[in-house]
């Protein structure tokens, strides 16, 4: 089986323009688990990746609607009609299936039998642990990471033009454009994943709930204030963010709860999973726009934060940042945490270095004994050690999840 494996990763690379590096983490478990998940935000590249590297499995699709009532109907039918590995794709669409195929694995016991893939987090993550618990390994595909893209010389040295672009595959496998390619996909993650989970009645309401979320990004997470702003209700607010959370359009950032002796936010802050989709949102459409944007700042956070978590992500494990924000104001951006061991993250998007920048975590080394590193990720050039501090370019604040986690 892991020789088939190796085989079919030297086939991924060769017939993949960007290898995705999540690739090697599903080869690795499909040698192990009977039923392998990997879930995402619509058009992360799922489907992409584990067509190439199961090409043998049978696939359906249940986006389509005969094949979606095939296996509603006759479930066991279904399963039956098509023994073998098999690759369901948008799986929580049916999920009767999951039942049968545990009776399945749990007579045959051949790893990497089932491959599932959706874009309903919430949706796959319930019905695999009522029915595939122990059986299924979950993994999570987002948009391009940097060092992916970095690979086939398909990125700039650029912040601005990555946080335009964003990192969603056909942008860069199709040369689409931001600006027509995301109002597309904004319309389309609307018609398609919200309208099953919730029954919305004015969807150009819900958008403009997107939008406002958009304008919040960095923030943290006022939900009346929200509510007011769109003109619903907090339960509404608080259930359409749920949404957002669920199909991977908006990433939540939990505060970390270490007291320090100091009262602290217990607001999580918001963050998009990809930054082209927030400028399209915020119709930023090019890169003078986006300089003199009052959300620069926070869209340089923005990627930053994404970076580590798809690289993190990217090595098959969960998230494991927070940020801390006493009641004074005083904050550090992104806190890695591993074990009882703390690394401390402040992001800033200037490109000169300026003492300044260290101001968070000066307080924060005062606060805390259990450091293990304290980085300063900005948006110059330069490499170095400042006292017990790295200053690190934006471009490498993915490997400081892989160095510290």
């Amino acid at each position: 089986m892991q020789s088939n494996c190796k085989i079919v990763l030297i086939y991924l690379i060769f017939v993949i323009m960007i290898e995705r590096k999540l690739a090697q983490k599903v080869i690795e478990l499909a040698g192990k688990f009977p039923v392998i998940t990997v879930t995402g935000p619509r058009q992360s590249g799922k489907t992409t990746l584990l067509k190439s590297v199961f090409p043998n499995h049978m696939y359906f699709n249940f986006e389509e609607l005969d094949i979606r009532d095939w296996a509603t109907s006759d479930p066991r039918g279904f399963l039956h009609d098509n023994q073998g590995s098999l690759f369901l794709d948008e799986v929580q669409k049916v999920p009767v299936l999951f039942s049968y195929m545990q009776s399945i694995v749990d007579s045959n016991n051949i790893p990497g039998q089932f491959i599932l893939s959706g874009s309903q987090s919430f949706l796959l993550n319930e019905k695999i642990s009522q029915s595939l618990a122990g059986r299924a390994a979950i993994l999570e595909l987002l948009p391009f990471c940097r060092k992916e893209l970095e690979k086939v010389n398909e990125i700039s040295d650029s912040d601005i033009d990555f946080i335009i672009n964003g990192g969603y595959p056909r942008i860069y496998d199709a040369k689409i454009s931001p600006s027509d390619f995301y109002p597309s996909y904004i319309r389309t993650y609307v018609e398609r994943d919200v309208r099953p989970i919730q029954n919305i009645p004015d969807l150009s309401l819900f958008q403009r709930f997107l939008k406002l979320c958009a304008g919040r990004i960095g923030q943290l997470i006022n939900l009346s204030s929200l509510a007011t702003d769109c003109g619903i209700s907090v339960n509404t607010a608080k259930g359409w963010l749920s949404i957002l959370e669920q199909s991977y359009v908006v990433f939540i950032l939990r505060p970390h709860f270490q007291n320090f002796s100091k009262r602290l936010v217990k607001m999580p802050k918001l963050y998009f999973y990809d930054t082209g989709l927030a400028c399209s949102l915020l119709e930023i459409e090019n890169t003078n726009m986006l300089v003199n944007h009052y959300l620069r700042g926070g869209l340089f956070e923005n990627l930053v934060i994404m970076e580590l978590l798809k690289n993190r992500f990217n090595e098959g494990k969960t998230s494991n940042i927070y940020f801390w924000r006493n009641n004074h104001g005083n904050e550090i951006d992104c806190i890695i945490q591993k074990a009882n061991v703390l690394t401390a993250i402040e992001i800033k998007s200037g490109k000169t270095f300026h003492p300044q920048f260290l101001k968070g975590l000066d307080y924060w080394e005062k606060l805390s004994g259990n450091i293990d590193e304290m980085f300063l990720v900005y948006g110059g050039e330069i490499q170095r050690n400042i006292e017990n501090k790295k200053l690190i370019p934006w471009q490498k604040a993915g490997d400081l999840i892989l160095t510290t986690s």
